[in-house]
Formats: structure tokens, C-alpha cells, sequence
């Protein structure tokens, strides 16, 4: 149910002050946004509807675990982001309990183990030497990427709900609170600090950065992106991705929680409202907008196409060029999918019953599928080295590969 990706801190406030406003003059608004809310929660909004049946079909691909281990409590029932890093063999990893590993991405194999008090809400990000954490009680912290010992620790204004990024020495960091705040890598000492307004009402999560050259990218929960040097966070652009309309607080959300993706100067972002859109890498000009295809997840790409799961579970995939949709998979209407991933020639994705499901990238069929927890899957996928790696809600991790 998407109300649990609200964020608490702003929806508590909100909620307390609707007594108030039944006998004043925002009445109206006040009955705008129950009745918004009250649609999201109820069911009588299409979000509400009830996730759909899985149903059976002929796989035309057999998917094989290369392995599966237990990573503590995983997110422990929260809605975080915590998702595997993979690099040079290994792929690291860390659970709401501050359990931080490094396993072999061959075999599954133990590498090294810290066991920390902290209560890890994103991560990991990946520089040379370091391995860096947030924290739901506003920490960042960086170990070392050898052997897992803590490097340092440093305090931020808030919630830390997106995966640090780490690019030339200099981690990126996105708080619950509207800031991006630059870090030594070696250190953590701050080297700037860059803030947007933050509206009363939004998703609980935040889509990470990505780094372009000189540049960090990132999307904000007043639908706008952000283009800032990396260096000293100067802005370079702002382009406003989406707008808010609707008739109560909750239609009005524009979050931008994905994690943009960029090929051949154009960088991709989708909203919870607002569609998707494709914008100039160089001076943030929107080149075309998809109305139609929202989301809170993510997307991915390939050579040419986009591929999305949108705020009703159902997967598309768009023109590059044009945001034209090519297909859309209805089958697994509000199954909470997560971001849709490529792989070889297939798109995966995982469900809330653990499954997890590879379509075909030419017309978005279902191939196969298989369970590989009991639990909910939230974070995206990662595909590394023609292997894909699956992070359930439980601390499942898992290898696979279709066969």
C-alpha cells in the first residue's frame, strides 16, 4: 500500500492539524486531502486495487540460483534503500540492524563482517577505498572496503533514505530534509552543502544521485532536477520535471524518488504524478515528457529503450527518443514491482511475495519466474557481470542467472 512510503515526519504534522482546520476557514483544503488520503488507504483509488493473481503460462526460460545467504534483518518491514553494491568480484551489503557485509559475487562466499550498532537506512555507495552507509538517525559513515573496519562517521541534518554515491574522492549525499551535501571520501570532512525546499507532503524515499562528468544530477520531491558541479555544489540547471495538480494534497505529489539514468547526452527521470520525461544533460531542457507513465521505483534502459515500473505495477517500455510507449505488461497490476532492470535480453523485476519475474524486451511477455523468499522484494535489482542479484525485505540475497 503506498501509504507506507509517506514520509512520517511531514504526514504526522499534517494529520494532527486536521481537527483543526474542520472549523476554520480551511475546511475546504482539509477536506481535499482526507478525502485524498482516505482514497489511498480505502481503496477507492486504483492504488487500492488488489494485487493480481500470478497466472500460470509455459516458461520459455529456466532461472538458476547460483547461490542464496541471509544478510540479517535485511530493511526489517521498513521502506528503505538498501541495495547490494557490486564491484570487482565482490558485492557488499547492509541490513537495518548495522550489519555491513562483503561477500564473493561468484559464489556467495564470506569475505568480511562488521557488526555495528548503526541503524542502516541506505547504501551502500562504493568509492576506491571505502564503503559508505546512512543512517535513519542522520549519520553517514564510511569503512574501509578491504577489510569493513569504520574509517569515520559524521553527522547530517536528517534521514539519509538514499544511496550515497562516491565519484573522484567525493561522496554525495541526499537527507529526508531537501539538503545534498558533499564529503571527503577519505575522511568525511564536509565540503559543501546545497538545499531545496522540501513540500509539507511527501513519498518517504529519495532517489540517489548520479554522477555525469563534473556534475552531480538529482531529482527533488518539488519535482524538480537538479544539475550541480561537483566540486563546490554551485547549481549549473534546474528543470522543473513535474507540477503539481489535483484537487487534494496527496494527488498533488511530485516527488521525484527514482534514480535518474542518463545515455547519449539525455538524462531520464520519472515522478510519483507528473509522468516521465527526458531532459538535455548540458542545459536541463525538457525534450519530451510521457504524461502517462508515473512512478516511485525506478527505471533502467538498454541501446535504445526505457523501461519502467509505474505507481500501478505495470511495467512499459518507452522510445528513448520520443517517450512514445512501445508495450506495457498489465499481469502484474499492483503487485508492487520493483525498478524494472535489464538483463541480456529480458527485464526483471521483483514482486511482494518474493518473486521474481523476467519478461521479454520486445513485447513485455512473461518468460519466467521464480520465488526466492517468502518475503517482500522492494530494492531494484543489480546486474553485474550477466548475473543478477535479488536483496529481499527478510536479508534474502541472492544470485541468479537465466539459463
Amino acid at each position: 500500500m503506498l501509504i507506507r512510503n509517506f514520509r512520517y515526519r511531514s504526514l504526522f504534522p499534517l494529520l494532527a492539524c486536521l481537527p483543526m482546520l474542520a472549523g476554520c476557514a480551511g475546511l475546504d483544503a482539509g477536506r481535499d486531502f482526507i478525502s485524498g488520503l482516505t482514497e489511498y488507504i480505502t481503496g477507492d483509488d486504483d492504488n487500492a486495487d488488489p494485487p493480481a493473481a500470478l497466472q500460470e503460462y509455459t516458461p520459455e526460460v529456466q532461472v538458476e540460483v547460483l547461490w542464496k545467504e541471509s544478510i540479517g534483518n535485511g530493511a526489517d518491514e521498513k521502506y528503505l534503500k538498501l541495495i547490494p553494491a557490486v564491484a570487482e568480484g565482490t558485492v557488499y551489503v547492509g541490513d537495518n540492524k548495522g550489519h555491513l557485509q562483503a561477500r564473493g559475487a561468484g559464489n556467495g562466499s564470506l569475505t568480511w563482517e562488521n557488526n555495528t550498532d548503526f541503524s542502516f537506512s541506505a547504501g551502500p555507495g562504493l568509492g576506491v577505498h571505502t564503503v559508505v552507509m546512512g543512517t535513519s538517525t542522520g549519520e553517514v559513515i564510511g569503512f574501509d572496503k578491504a577489510s569493513g573496519e569504520q574509517r569515520w562517521k559524521v553527522d547530517v541534518p536528517s534521514e539519509v533514505l538514499a544511496a550515497p554515491v562516491v565519484s573522484r574522492g567525493i561522496v554525495i549525499v541526499r537527507t529526508t530534509d531537501g539538503k545534498i551535501i558533499g564529503l571527503k571520501e577519505d575522511n568525511g570532512a564536509q565540503l559543501w552543502t546545497f538545499e531545496h525546499n522540501v513540500p509539507a507532503l511527501s513519498i518517504r524515499g529519495t532517489g540517489a544521485p548520479i554522477i555525469i562528468d563534473d556534475n552531480v544530477i538529482a531529482g527533488s520531491a518539488n519535482g524538480k532536477l537538479e544539475a550541480l558541479q561537483l566540486k563546490d555544489g554551485k547549481s549549473i540547471w534546474e528543470a522543473t520535471i513535474a507540477i503539481p495538480s489535483g484537487r487534494s494534497e496527496v494527488e498533488r505529489l511530485v516527488d521525484l524518488d527514482v534514480d535518474p539514468v542518463a545515455a547519449r547526452g539525455a538524462i531520464y527521470i520519472a515522478g510519483f504524478t507528473g509522468g516521465a520525461s527526458s531532459v538535455s544533460e548540458v542545459d536541463g531542457d525538457v525534450l519530451w515528457r510521457n504524461d502517462a507513465v508515473s512512478s516511485y521505483t525506478g527505471l533502467s534502459l538498454d541501446y535504445r529503450y526505457l523501461y519502467v515500473s509505474d505507481t500501478q505495477s505495470e511495467v512499459w517500455q518507452l522510445d528513448q527518443r520520443s517517450g512514445a510507449s512501445l508495450w506495457k505488461q498489465k499481469d502484474l497490476h499492483n503487485r508492487q514491482l520493483t525498478a524494472a532492470v535489464v538483463y541480456q535480453n529480458y527485464v526483471v523485476v521483483g514482486d511482494f511475495e518474493g518473486y521474481v519475474h523476467w519478461l521479454s524486451n520486445s513485447d513485455g511477455r512473461q518468460l519466467g519466474r521464480i520465488q526466492v523468499s517468502k518475503a517482500a522484494i522492494e530494492a531494484k535489482p543489480v546486474v553485474v557481470d550477466d548475473t543478477v542479484f535479488i536483496y529481499a525485505k527478510d536479508g534474502t540475497l541472492a544470485a541468479l542467472r537465466a539459463k
